[in-house]
């Protein structure tokens, strides 16, 4: 008897159905059966479903000899259904890599509830990607199985069949049968919902839920959509039959009303003409089951207004006078945003004709998302080493909290961004500035980068299509022309910058100041950002940053990082860090797995934790200056080299242990591997070869040679003689760990060195 039976009803869906099945039966949990229902298509699908189980025996066919319709062919799969636990995917969606792994592991841990509910990701024909937005639901804090009244949120997740896990005894049991309609789902997952025994979350996107740009059934303009009332007369018809669900009712006709106003509301869904009609039939249900004392929030007031009273007319002059007013809105927004920008101009054409400021120096870091890396280090030694020099930073007023005291605040594109732009006579940054700086006689701009160089740069680019996306190279040159100075942590970056950003600057081979932290900071600081982060004492805190894909239009989620803290057991915890390319985070913060991406100190991050897992990123060049464990996760080198093309091959030498799964990931920790000899060894020969100046004095040599003039600067420590900071791990025992409770939501910790 297998684990799961996953059913794909298939009906038209010739284009995507070898993805379909390919995401099952290439599960990291093999234990399946796919039970492929062939809805009388018209086209290819009968012949594809043949050639699927002709190549691999976990495949069963089954052909129907009329179209019934989605509820009824997933009916007939259920039927031929043998596992444990029964599974819904339609026949163009996917399931995205390990997702039965798991739901198995959650199955397992939750003690095999009747309804496992999982989450989804809308993708969309771009490549672009949404989780669900009520993820939020499905947490894993918190006692689990449990029933609906435990957490009757679950009710405002998307009603569908396909994003749950189901104990076949338990459906067999309730007699649970999809009807036929387009809206079957809903007569389905309601029932099913109130009367599980046992419920239990699993908060991991495991469907991908293709958005197709034509012929999805509920984007297609029908007068079948009616059929949303005779499937909510089958809902309250199953409360009628069972009195002890009726306290379900005001729920119940709630979301009735919600989903009655959304189909009505959608403009892509009902025939003109059908509209009045709709209204009155909604108005006829709302009468027909209506339950005292329901409506809530406005939006749901506004809903039940629409519905209870049919205001058909009111509702279409409100929505035109809505796009009027949105259209005035534009109008007149576009018409300011000129006024604003000429004014500006003008501004900036003023304040360079004014006298420079020797005594005036701005810095940015990241176009202005906040205080930090290679700027942050300098403007720091700026005011402790040129006092006489007045520091403003540059920075969007989202990220105004991370700007320590001392330097002013500029947000980009106001009269005080300009005027600094103009007036000031150093200029730092570790991008670039606005393209209309007009660079003066007398300034000078300091280009501190972001980084060792693994994948390619500059000019490198001009043959990458994918990581180039679209650059402008005459651009790019025309902003090293006003280069001074180029920052460089080792040999390798000097002779990279100079090849690929060709121009009359002078590299200052000095190291990177956001790496001098790692020499400066004490235990005691080390402790302190692990309490802040709410690190168990005595607890392994890995830190995952992986870095961004130029192949790829949204970030990848690789690890399943809840399975890895697992399976290592209550002494790991993770730091899960998203790229600063992307707006969202790798993963929500639950349990021992936390997420830092709002985290404004990424030398912080480093400090508090014991290891790193990376896969391309720069930050091992920064992390190995710490000398602590680092683990490579390079399971897509190959595409990762052929889309922005690397200066050598990081698997030939590497700073650590290199794993190509996450099984092996997982092994590498579970054996001690991280930190064994042999890892050891190689993060010594990648420490000799890029971390040669980065002795804690990087930020002092740029200040003192470029500001105050000097000639000679501190000499550099040799790598044997640095000390820097060890990690909580370095001296662990065996001591159980204390309970520190982990943050509960998503994190986003101020505090930083």
């Amino acid at each position: 008897m297998p684990r799961f039976s996953v059913i794909v009803p298939a009906y038209q869906v010739q284009a995507y159905l070898h993805e379909c099945l390919e995401s099952v039966l290439s599960q990291s949990c093999p234990d399946l059966e796919l039970i492929v229902v062939d809805d009388c298509s018209p086209d290819a699908c009968g012949a594809i479903i043949d050639e699927f189980a002709a190549r691999d025996t976990r495949v069963r066919p089954v052909h129907l000899p009329e179209n019934v319709g989605l509820g009824r062919a997933r009916n007939a799969g259920v039927a031929h259904a043998s596992g444990d636990y029964l599974l819904f995917l339609d026949s163009d969606d996917t399931l995205t890599p390990d997702a039965l792994r798991s739901v198995a592991d959650r199955l397992k841990e939750t003690g095999e509830p009747d309804v496992l509910v999982f989450d989804y990701a809308r993708t969309y024909w771009t490549g672009e990607a949404i989780r669900n937005q009520a993820a939020l639901h499905l947490t894993e804090q918190g006692p689990a199985p449990f029933r609906l009244e435990d957490r009757p949120g679950l009710l405002r997740l998307l009603m569908v069949a396909w994003n749950k896990a189901y104990r076949r005894e338990f459906v067999e049991k309730g007699g649970f049968v999809f009807p036929p309609g387009v809206y079957e789902d809903t007569p389905w997952t309601y029932p099913v919902l109130m009367t599980a025994e046992s419920i239990a979350t699993l908060d991991r996107v495991c469907v991908h839920y293709r958005q197709r740009r034509q012929g999805s059934i509920l984007r297609t303009t029908s007068e079948r959509h009616f059929d949303v009332f005779e499937q909510y007369d089958r809902v309250f018809a199953y409360l009628d039959e069972r009195p002890e669900l009726d306290r379900w009712r005001p729920v119940l006709f709630r979301r009735m009303v919600h989903h009655l106003a959304i189909v009505y509301s959608r403009r892509d869904r009902l025939p003109r003409g059908s509209r009045a009609d709709f209204l009155r039939r909604a108005r006829a249900h709302y009468r027909r089951y209506r339950t005292p004392g329901v409506p809530g929030p406005m939006r749901c007031r506004i809903h039940h207004v629409l519905i209870r009273f049919g205001l058909h007319r009111t509702y279409r002059t409100l929505q035109l006078a809505s796009a009027l007013h949105r259209a005035t809105a534009r109008t007149t927004g576009k018409l300011l945003r000129g006024l604003r920008s000429a004014a500006l101009t003008t501004h900036y054409r003023v304040q360079r004709c004014l006298p420079l400021r020797a005594d005036r120096a701005v810095f940015a870091a990241y176009d202005g998302r906040g205080h930090g890396c290679n700027p942050g280090a300098l403007e720091a030694a700026f005011r402790d080493l040129a006092p006489h020099v007045r520091t403003a930073w540059i920075a969007h007023r989202e990220y105004h909290h991370t700007i320590p005291p001392g330097p002013r605040r500029i947000v980009p594109g106001t009269a005080a961004y300009w005027t600094a732009l103009a007036r000031s006579r150093y200029l730092v940054s570790n991008t670039g500035f606005d393209d209309r700086l007009a660079k003066r006689r007398g300034q000078v701009l300091i280009q501190t980068g972001h980084g060792t160089p693994l994948g390619h740069i500059g000019l490198d680019l001009q043959e990458r299509p994918a990581a180039a996306r679209g650059r402008d190279f005459a651009r790019l040159l025309k902003d090293v022309d006003r280069w001074d100075y180029v920052l460089s942590a080792n040999r390798h970056t000097t002779l990279t910058h100079e090849r690929v950003h060709p121009g009359r600057y002078t590299t200052l081979e000095y190291g990177y100041p956001r790496n001098d932290v790692f020499r400066t900071s004490t235990p005691a600081d080390v402790a302190r950002l692990r309490a802040s982060l709410g690190i168990p004492r005595g607890a392994v805190a890995i830190l995952y940053a992986p870095t961004h894909r130029d192949y790829r239009r949204s970030q990848r989620h690789p690890l399943d990082l809840q399975r890895i803290v697992r399976r290592l057991g209550p002494r790991f915890v993770v730091l899960a860090r998203a790229h600063h390319a992307y707006d969202t985070a790798l993963t929500r913060t639950c349990g021992r797995v936390v997420d830092v991406s709002g985290h404004p100190s990424i030398e912080s991050l480093c400090l508090a934790s014991d290891a790193l897992v990376t896969d391309y990123s720069s930050l091992m060049f920064d992390y190995a200056n710490l000398d602590r464990p680092i683990v490579v996760h390079a399971d897509d080198w190959e595409a990762y080299d052929a889309a922005r093309g690397t200066y050598f091959d990081l698997r030939e030498v590497p700073p650590g242990a290199v794993a190509r799964g996450e099984d092996e990931l997982i092994d590498i920790f579970a054996t001690g591997h991280w930190r064994g000899s042999r890892s050891t060894q190689l993060r010594a020969a990648f420490r000799e070869r890029f971390c040669t100046y980065d002795d804690g004095r990087a930020a002092e040599r740029v200040v003192r040679r470029v500001v105050l003039g000097e000639s000679e600067l501190p000499p550099v420590v040799p790598l044997g003689e640095r000390r820097p900071v060890p990690s909580a791990a370095a001296s662990l025992t065996r001591e159980p760990l204390t309970t520190v409770p982990l943050p509960a939501g998503p994190h986003a910790v101020t505090d930083s060195l």
